[in-house]
């Protein structure tokens, strides 16, 4: 299943606990066979999440009771064949890999938005993302 949310960091969600939710969220993902790619500046987290429906939920629904997250919106989700994302248990691409050229094409802003695209148009940009991260 493949799987895209969005959400709005909390206030004191600092650079340090963006490393710490990946952290987490890498050895989580390994533990339950999840792969993914999250995109992110200051404000907005913009992640796809690969893996059976139960490890998914299991996810999303830690993710709706962490206090760091609010706001959080499913973008899209639908069943797949293969994992797209499948070399990263959580592959990180922050802001200064968001090219101006990548959200304009894909959101139709400079400005990084994740609540503004659909679901289609994050999942694409995640892909032409993925083309500049080395493999875990």
């Amino acid at each position: 299943m493949d799987y895209i949310y969005v959400s709005t960091l909390s206030k004191n969600c600092d650079s340090n606990a963006i490393g710490d939710i990946l952290s987490q969220s890498r050895e989580h993902n390994k533990k339950s066979h999840i792969t993914g790619l999250l995109s992110h500046n200051q404000t907005y987290f913009l992640q796809c999440l690969e893996g059976s429906r139960d490890a998914i939920n299991d996810t999303y629904h830690h993710i709706l009771n962490d206090q760091r997250h609010s706001n959080v919106s499913i973008l899209y989700f639908k069943e797949i064949d293969c994992r797209s994302f499948g070399d990263w248990s959580m592959g990180d691409i922050p802001q200064s890999h968001l090219t101006t050229l990548l959200k304009l094409q894909f959101s139709g802003s400079e400005h990084f938005n994740p609540y503004k695209m659909s679901g289609e148009s994050a999942y694409l940009m995640l892909l032409e993302l993925k083309k500049n991260l080395p493999s875990e």
